[in-house]
């Protein structure tokens, strides 16, 4: 985008990745609390913050994402009558969510669409599910390219390239001949940690030899219960590095496993795809454009411990099914996921949208979506 001639700034929850964005992209980066959970006085405080920054930069574009931020972010630029506004729909947490608490994030979503004026979707399963739930009109929402952020399969993400299998696995203490079932992902109930971890316990007695790498942090506010925390925590064939950067552990692992309950795109599943892993998903809005069934993965039904199970068996058992389906999601990767081309579709819509008048920009003509 700087080099299309755009100015950046960035608003973000504080942390140590937002000061190295900054520092990567030598772009200004300002850090706004913003809790996942609902905060009513902490988002009050954050929209205060949010609205000052963009007072501050006179913003001709505001392109918001995730549901909280999102919300902060549109409501901000309305606030500051900001011209443009995109709304990046990454997710909906709503539809694993029940109660009043449901029709609370739909709200959310909803305002969001509606303070946008124009609606980008991570995939095309998602857009289907929020425009059949009512969350935006068809006509606003559309995918970019093939979807997600792309994936950087010619460095980040590059077998050719990546650390010694042989390495990575020593400094984890995995034995070498060991086959790894891999998982990456925030530790809580919606990414169905609780159904891997049932089905770890089936494989670990038939597979002596297997074992389970897992990459990621256990998280207060959405809490797996202790007797799973503790089963992993426990076995000596079950190794729990924490919060790390994935790309330097997919080498160390034979397939890559997410039972997940909601996603909008999961990039682990192209992440992994890139880094020639098989991957079992399940199928659900989102994982069915990561995963092609049958021939880059397996898509399972949620929540369906022995279908898992019985998914991740084959790959366990059946070297050549691991390598085909590894090398055919590698292929669709650099095929369809290149983040170059999503770059460069985000450009013309923020190009063709700014030069509009300020009129034309309440109903702008409308491409047809994907």
């Amino acid at each position: 985008m700087k080099a299309q001639g755009f100015d950046i700034a960035a608003i973000s929850s504080p942390g140590p990745e937002l000061d190295q964005f900054g520092e990567q992209e030598e772009v200004p980066v300002h850090a706004v609390s913003m809790p996942r959970q609902i905060a009513p006085l902490s988002d009050l405080r954050a929209v205060a913050r949010i609205t000052s920054w963009l007072r501050r930069y006179r913003a001709d574009i505001v392109h918001a994402h995730t549901p909280k931020g999102g919300l902060l972010g549109l409501i901000s630029a309305v606030l500051t009558r900001v011209p443009v506004r995109f709304y990046h729909m990454r997710g909906l947490p709503f539809v694993t969510a029940a109660g009043w608490q449901r029709q609370l994030l739909k709200w959310t979503e909803r305002t969001s669409c509606l303070l946008a004026h124009r609606v980008f979707c991570v995939s095309r399963s998602l857009r289907e599910v929020a425009i059949a739930e009512g969350i935006c009109a068809a006509s606003k929402i559309v995918v970019l390219h093939h979807g997600g952020n792309g994936v950087d399969a010619s460095a980040r993400f590059n077998p050719a390239r990546a650390p010694s299998r042989v390495a990575v696995r020593q400094r984890h203490d995995i034995p070498g001949e060991a086959l790894v079932i891999g998982f990456v992902g925030r530790l809580v109930r919606d990414k169905g940690i609780v159904e891997l971890a049932d089905a770890w316990q089936e494989l670990r007695c038939r597979h002596a030899h297997l074992h389970l790498l897992v990459v990621g942090r256990l998280e207060s506010s959405e809490p797996v219960s202790h007797d799973i925390v503790s089963r992993l925590q426990e076995d000596a064939r079950v190794h729990l590095v924490g919060y790390a950067d994935s790309a330097s552990l997919y080498p160390a692992m034979d397939l890559v496993v997410l039972p997940t309950y909601r996603e909008g795109l999961p990039n682990v599943l192209l992440e992994a795809a890139a880094m020639k892993l098989p991957t079992v998903a399940t199928h659900i809005p989102g994982c069915v454009d990561a995963v092609v069934d049958d021939v880059t993965g397996t898509l399972v039904p949620v929540r369906d411990v022995a279908r898992l199970t019985a998914a991740i068996e084959r790959y366990i058992t059946d070297d050549d099914r691991r390598q085909t389906h590894g090398r055919a999601g590698r292929e669709r990767v650099l095929r369809d996921f290149q983040p170059e081309a999503i770059w460069k579709a985000l450009a013309q819509e923020y190009m063709r949208f700014t030069q509009t008048t300020d009129d034309a920009v309440s109903t702008p003509e409308l491409a047809p979506p994907l």
